[in-house]
């Protein structure tokens, strides 16, 4: 047995004999039905963290010849299936991790030569065929002539993992290289007949030139549209539930922290990495892993592409923002709007998208802490100073206290916004929506809500566990004056859908003077 051709089953042996391990191996079920058909290339991106390498493994173990793994899977969902044994170590794997192949090269073609030369070594001995393959250097030329000739291989099953480093590592850049790569893996791979199936694996869906993918015979499922595999890449409700019962920790705060990944008809699934190791260290906690996603997305939270400040800023408040994810290349270097910025996010992991409603927004709490975090190790210390007194400005809401609470959105608008900017409406926005930032903690927020006869500007309701707070509507006004505000919430009847609050409501109007560059609040119990 080699090691990039048929690896042994040891890994997939050591996950399984884990504290945790939550069945995954119905994806061979979907995966046997596409073996030697013309739709069998399948490509799944997802961030890191997700169990990619896990199902990679598990793989492996079961298609690799020279395993006996029927053992292994005899408690787990595929054992049942009729067609379980047709395929169980029954083709020659090729098992590649293309990370690995970047450390160990510097440029693209002696990475190519690498993985031919690996692999073709692997061949020679598993076949022992040095003679009839001395004059082949090509890979494809290589697997052509070992599949047509030597009747004791049934054909290949290509598993890759990592397949995009090399659109995500910096020494990997050039264009020209990147092309070399995918002319590669399209020829080794597109209509080969000894290519029984290819699975592939990464963060980023397959690079595009213009509009096409560079690989169009494989069919793409990703954080954009994972409803087909979505289940096998994280962990559902029930699985949670099921796995929780090891600990004695609450269900909902793990939902709180760690689900809210949109799988298709509305199906959210768990971070996996994150539930594992709270259950195992029975403590409800950040477990997102610093890596080098995370230093970007400090990078992109700091962007300007069309007003992406302003919709960070949104989404840091709860709210979910439509976007386009049509023209984003599938690389982390080109970006032509906010919208591929945003789509590069749920990619990595640090937005979520709902396909129903073509919008993103923050998963959940360990995620909304991990913008947190991107924000006070920013530079603009301004930015920071100013949601850290988002606090101080419930309490001064809550507690009626209009001169303070004037005095903090002021603070606020100074540290928040440079000059240029200073008098927008779309200013004031922002400024207020920072203001309340650390109330999503305690409050649903809404925005542009229907009521009565019209739409408030922001609606605050107390989240259950804190009935004893009050609920309040802000109107935002722009150099007029604060009772203009409060006429209109009243006269609109924007307390309509808040009639269970009636006796816990405020009003808030809050004004921007031009002018003399201040703020001016009013503030009254319904």
């Amino acid at each position: 047995m080699s090691i990039y051709l048929n690896p042994t089953n040891e890994n997939f042996k050591m996950a399984i004999n884990d504290y945790i391990y939550v069945d995954k191996t119905n994806i061979i079920k979907k995966l046997n039905a596409m073996i030697d058909k013309r739709n069998r290339y399948i490509c799944i991106s997802r961030p890191r963290r997700f169990g990619k390498t896990m199902v990679a493994e598990m793989l492996c173990a079961y298609y690799a010849k020279g395993n006996k793994s029927k053992n292994l899977f005899k408690k787990f969902n595929i054992y049942n299936d009729r067609n379980f044994e047709k395929y169980l170590n029954k083709y020659d794997v090729v098992h590649l991790n293309i990370q690995n192949f970047i450390s160990k090269n510097n440029n693209m073609d002696a990475l190519l030569n690498d993985i031919t030369n690996k692999i073709k070594r692997d061949l020679l001995y598993d076949y022992n065929c040095s003679k009839e393959l001395k004059t082949y250097n090509q890979l494809d030329e290589i697997l052509d002539y070992v599949y047509s000739n030597f009747e004791e291989c049934k054909g290949f099953i290509f598993i890759i993992d990592e397949w995009d480093a090399i659109f995500r590592v910096d020494k990997m850049q050039k264009e020209q290289d990147q092309k070399k790569y995918l002319d590669f893996l399209r020829l080794i791979l597109k209509d080969r007949t000894y290519v029984k199936l290819a699975y592939m694996t990464g963060i980023l869906p397959i690079k595009k030139y213009g509009s096409h993918s560079a690989l169009n015979m494989f069919e793409e499922n990703s954080m954009i549209d994972s409803e087909t595999y979505g289940e096998y890449f994280g962990f559902t409700k029930s699985e949670v539930k099921n796995i929780s019962k090891k600990s004695k920790l609450d269900l909902k705060e793990i939902e709180k922290w760690y689900d809210g990944y949109f799988v298709g008809n509305k199906k959210t699934i768990f971070n996996p990495k994150s539930v594992t190791e709270a259950i195992i260290k029975q403590s409800i906690g950040n477990y997102w892993a610093r890596t080098e996603t995370f230093e970007s997305l400090k990078i992109y939270i700091d962007m300007d592409y069309n007003g992406l400040k302003t919709r960070i800023i949104d989404l840091l408040m709860g709210k979910s923002i439509l976007i386009n994810t049509n023209s984003f290349q599938n690389d982390m270097k080109t970006f032509n709007n906010s919208d591929d910025v945003l789509t590069l996010l749920v990619h990595l992991g640090y937005l979520t998208y709902d396909k129903n409603t073509q919008s993103v927004k923050i998963p959940n709490y360990e995620v909304r802490q991990e913008f947190e975090v991107a924000i006070k190790n920013d530079d603009r210390k301004e930015l920071v100073k100013a949601i850290k007194l988002s606090d101080e400005v419930l309490k001064a809401t809550i507690n009626m206290d209009k001169v303070k609470l004037a005095k903090l959105i002021d603070e606020i608008h100074i540290h928040s916004t440079d000059l240029k900017h200073y008098n927008s409406e779309e200013s004031l926005s922002n400024v207020i929506k920072l203001a309340y930032y650390t109330s999503i903690d305690n409050y649903s927020c809404f925005y542009e809500l229907e009521s009565g006869k019209g739409y408030a500007d922001m609606v605050f309701i107390p989240k259950k566990a804190i009935k004893k707070n009050p609920a309040f509507i802000v109107e935002l006004k722009y150099d007029k004056d604060t009772k203009i505000g409060l006429a209109q919430i009243v006269e609109k009847n924007y307390a309509d859908m808040l009639r269970l609050y009636k006796d816990n409501l405020l009003l808030v109007s809050i004004n921007y003077d031009k002018k003399n560059k201040l703020h001016e609040c009013e503030i009254v119990k319904y």
